[in-house]
């Protein structure tokens, strides 16, 4: 197969910083209103840790990184709710020129043994609304709705 998944080495913080900020764009063009132009879009800091901690994976398609994958993992334990261990996926993007290759899905193939290797319960993630691409390729993968964010904007 041409994807190969892969924990990220400090090496991929340029192609990985380039695909956080077409993500920045695709939020800025959908909603301008709540999202800005910005400098640094992933702190080298932060991927650092991520790198350290093994929580920061890429994607390489035909030997290029063509994607990225950043989770935490949450203990979820409270009065109100079953305690629950999952993974959750905090940033996942694919370069837009290698978009629709089956980047996403090897993703999720990868997150769902890596999930069955940990003994974990589930996988959980958010996805901008107006991102319609993501929300039928979560959908066609199997995710359904957990809940559902609403705002009341001003008038």
């Amino acid at each position: 197969m041409k994807i190969q998944i892969r924990p990220a080495t400090i090496h991929d913080f340029p192609a990985a910083g380039a695909i956080m900020r077409q993500v920045q764009q695709l939020h800025i063009d959908w909603r301008p209103d709540i999202y800005k132009q910005c400098e640094t879009v992933l702190p080298l800091e932060e991927f650092e840790q991520a790198v350290h901690d093994q929580t920061f994976f890429v994607a390489e398609y035909e030997g290029r990184v063509a994607g990225i994958l950043f989770i935490i993992y949450r203990h979820i334990e409270c009065t109100t709710q079953v305690t629950r261990d999952v993974i959750y996926v905090e940033a996942m993007a694919v370069d837009e020129a290698y978009r629709r290759k089956g980047i996403g899905h090897a993703f999720f193939d990868f997150l769902k043994e890596l999930k069955a290797q940990k003994g974990l319960d589930g996988i959980e993630l958010q996805v901008n609304a107006r991102n319609e691409a993501a929300c039928k390729m979560y959908t066609a993968y199997g995710f359904t709705n957990k809940s559902i964010n609403m705002e009341l904007l001003s008038e």
